[in-house]
Formats: structure tokens, sequence, C-alpha cells
């Protein structure tokens, strides 16, 4: 490994170092070969994963440490929180020379656990190292994972799980919480740590006028990026509080996460989400609230000779550029799932009457795109029981195709259009097993999901492909993990 230890060069009040707690009998669940790859792992580093992985080895150039933030909690300030059951580990250069983090989940309490233990359940370690897994390969910007343990220690949560540590990666552990931390508790730190943020992860805004209104409009038009792409695939996130959002725009934070199935944009994944803050239809605007209340933040940095009135107002526009950067983004992502040209003025429309018959028919979301790619348009008409709307739809559609390129537009489509995604009861059936030490299910799910848009029939199972019977329970989650 190549390291970049940068993060401790920041003052010492913003982060607290500890080695982490192994769990006993730690075992092998499952690694990422071709990430490690991607992170420069040596040989020895590969052999050593387990180790890495739960805990037991650490690095001499890097002292693990827990970062302390704060952040806006399903509405509600918070106060501080920070790593509570994680640790940074390590920062070190990918093969691009991008600095990545290395973070171990489930490494024990530290000073910001709260009332929590410090650990991680297997049930909730194996979701997020598929999810990261499932987002990265459909092209989404998201953390990432090199591998995981299980173990032989048990922790409490509803009831006695098996303790597991994961060892996540991402871009950028900063959190819109960091700035709300620093702005509450330490205002003095505030201006070092922006300058740091701007220099590591956006050097090019130190050559603007205004840098921090530069960073600014880049953290928020990354922000619209990711949640445009999210909604595309149908990505619920569930946890959108301002600490669970980082300022590259890259999916942090897995706990009661769901890929919409049947298309119900008001579909509460989170159920310890009681009003639907966080439903799929939702994200959009918590983005733009979640930015927002960052931008707030921000305001103490206003340049000695610049009025402050005119800094709030500039702070403001920059979240101007929020709705137009996710639209522009989804509107293109839409006609590429669609198969239009997204230059035609009947195109967007046309997308969302689709939508509309997938919701009013409670039709299978990704399987719906994947059978309009494929032409399959009985088949789709045949599961609806307003058969004339779809009809009257796909007459729409077919017109607007109608003089155009479609080899390039059905070539976009297979682009855009995953086969598989992670549907909850595909993540419940590996747990399972997991609980009973067969990690099959997990290399199955792994290796399916590493090609979403392209058909596997020697991997596939007949329930990866559609959403659970309407007679069957959906797989229930929460925030507990």
């Amino acid at each position: 490994m190549q390291f970049n230890s940068r993060y401790s060069l920041l003052p010492s009040k913003l982060y607290h170092h500890q080695q982490p707690l192994p769990l006993k009998g730690a075992k092998a669940g499952h690694f990422n070969a071709a990430l490690a790859e991607q992170l420069q792992w040596s040989e020895a580093d590969k052999q050593s994963w387990v180790e890495i992985c739960s805990g037991q080895k650490t690095f001499s150039e890097f002292e693990p440490l827990a970062m302390v933030y704060a952040g806006h909690q399903f509405g509600q300030w918070a106060g501080q929180l920070g790593d509570g059951r994680g640790l940074l580990i390590a920062q070190i250069l990918d093969q691009h020379g991008q600095t990545i983090d290395l973070h171990l989940k489930g490494a024990g309490s530290t000073p910001y656990s709260r009332m929590g233990d410090g650990r991680a359940v297997l049930r909730s370690v194996i979701r997020e190292y598929l999810a990261g897994h499932a987002l990265n390969s459909l092209g989404v910007a998201s953390s990432n994972a090199v591998g995981f343990t299980s173990s032989a220690q048990g922790v409490q949560r509803e009831k006695l799980e098996l303790g597991a540590m994961m060892l996540r990666t991402s871009d950028c552990h900063i959190r819109l919480g960091h700035f709300e931390w620093i702005n509450q508790y330490q205002p003095d730190l505030l201006d070092e740590f922006t300058q740091r943020c701007i220099a590591w992860h956006y050097p090019e805004c130190l050559d603007a006028e205004q840098p921090v209104l530069a960073f600014a409009t880049q953290v928020i038009q990354r922000t619209a990026v990711m949640i445009a792409k999210w909604q595309l695939v149908g990505f619920a996130h569930g946890v959108m509080n301002t600490d669970n959002l980082n300022i590259t725009g890259s999916t942090l934070d897995f706990g009661p996460y769901g890929f919409m199935e049947r298309f119900r944009p008001n579909w509460i994944n989170n159920h310890s989400d009681y009003q639907g803050r966080y439903t799929y239809q939702q994200q959009p605007s918590i983005g733009h609230w979640n930015l927002w209340t960052w931008l707030n933040n921000l305001i103490p940095l206003c340049p000695q000779d610049y009025d402050k009135e005119q800094w709030k107002q500039d702070l403001a526009d920059c979240l101007e550029h929020y709705e137009p950067t996710f639209l522009e983004h989804y509107k293109l992502g839409l006609s590429q799932k669609m198969g239009l040209p997204h230059f035609h003025t009947e195109s967007f429309d046309c997308a969302m009457t689709f939508l509309r018959i997938l919701q009013t028919e409670q039709l299978d979301y990704t399987q719906s795109f994947t059978r309009l790619q494929n032409q399959q348009y009985e088949m789709i008409k045949d599961d609806c029981l307003d058969r004339r709307q779809f009809e009257i739809f796909l007459a729409q559609y077919e017109q607007i195709r109608a003089n155009q390129d479609t080899t390039e537009l059905n070539a976009a489509m297979q682009q855009a259009n995953p086969v598989y995604i992670l549907r909850n009861h595909m993540a419940q059936k590996a747990i399972e097993l997991a609980e009973r030490n067969d990690f099959s299910e997990v290399e199955r799910l792994f290796d399916l999901l590493s090609h979403p848009f392209e058909r596997n029939v020697a991997l596939e199972k007949a329930e990866d492909l559609a959403p659970l019977p309407t007679d069957v329970p959906e797989v229930m989650v929460s925030c507990s993990s």
C-alpha cells in the first residue's frame, strides 16, 4: 500500500486516536480481490486480509482514529455524534493516485459511541458490503469495501446476533455534519478545516476568486448528481441525515436502504422512518434541505472585505445550482432508460406516463424497464389491469422513436437498465446462510451484481429477476444494526 496519511494533520480536537478491538474468533466472510488490486495492496496485504478486516492488524504509517461530527437526524438537531463504531485505519493511494480512506466498521466503542456498543452485526455488514458493490457496479458514486469478517462473538440487538467487521473504502468520510460540529463547538477551526477540505478534494477551487463559494457549488452539484443517479436505479437510502452525506457526492452509510421493486415512490423502506421523511420520492428535496442546512455553517467564512449580507446571498446562490443539475442528469438518464432522444420535446412526458403506469399497476421498476428495452411490450401489457392506458403510452412511445437512430438509443438503454439489483429478499437469503457459516450466497450475489447490465443465466435465480409475490411479507429493515 502507498500511504497518504493526511487526516491526522487536522487539529486533534477533530478526532480521537485508538486501536481497534478485535472480535473473538474472527473468520473470513468475503474478500473483494479486484478492489484490493485497485488499491495497490501487496501480496502480503492480500494474504493478511482477514487480520486487516478484523482489526487484528493495523499500520505503523497511520494511527487509527475516530472522527467527531454532528448532524441533523430526521430533520432535528442531534448535537454531537461521531464515529461510534468505526475507525479510520489508513489513507492510501489507488492506481490513479487518488487518496482512499480505509474505515473499519464494528471496531469497538469510541468516545462518540453514546449508548452504543461499538459493534456491527453480520446482518448489517453483509447488507452494506453488497449494496456498496452493487452501486459501484451500477455506476453510482459510492463507498465500497475490501472485505468483511464474521466471528464467534455475540452482539446483542433485538436478539443475540453474530458480530462482524467490514473494511469500508471511500474517497471521503468528511460529512456535512463535520462542519456542523465545528461551527457549533470549535468555530475557530472552521477556516483551517474548510481550506484543507478544498485542498484535498477540490484543489481546482483554490484558483477561484472566492474558493469557498466555488467549493460549495461543487459539493452541491456532486450531491445533486448522486441523488439523480439514486432515483434512476431506484435506490432509496433510508437515512439521509446530514451526518450521512459526505462532501464528495458519494454514497455513504448504508442502513435501512432498499432498491425499489414494485414502483411505489412513497415506499417507506426504513421502518424507523415513521413520518416517511426519507422515502424514495422525497430524496431530491431532502438533499436540497441538507445542503441548505450545511451552507449556513459556511456563513462565518465571510472574507473580511466582504459585505456579510452579500456573502449570505452568494451562498444561497450556490444552492441555485442544485435543481437544474439534478434535473439535467435525471432527465438525461431517464431518456436513456426509455430509449428516447433526450432532446425531443415529448420524451420526458412520455417517460412520466410510463412511470405513472408502473405506479398505478404496481409493476416492478427494474423488470419493467428491462422488458421495455427488450421490446416485450405484450408482457408489460399483460401485467396491466388498464391495458388501454398502456396501449396509449406505447403509441406515443413508438411515434417518438419512429424517426430516430434506434440502434444508438437501444445501445444506451442496455447501459442504463440493469438486469439485476440487490433486492431485499436476495440479501436476506445471503444473510440467513452466512449466519450458518455458509457464505456461498454472498459470493453468488457479489459475482452477479458485478455485471448488473448483463444477463448471467448460469448464476441467476428466478427470484433475482422479480419482486416477491404480493402475498409474501416484505423484508423489514430499520435503523437497528
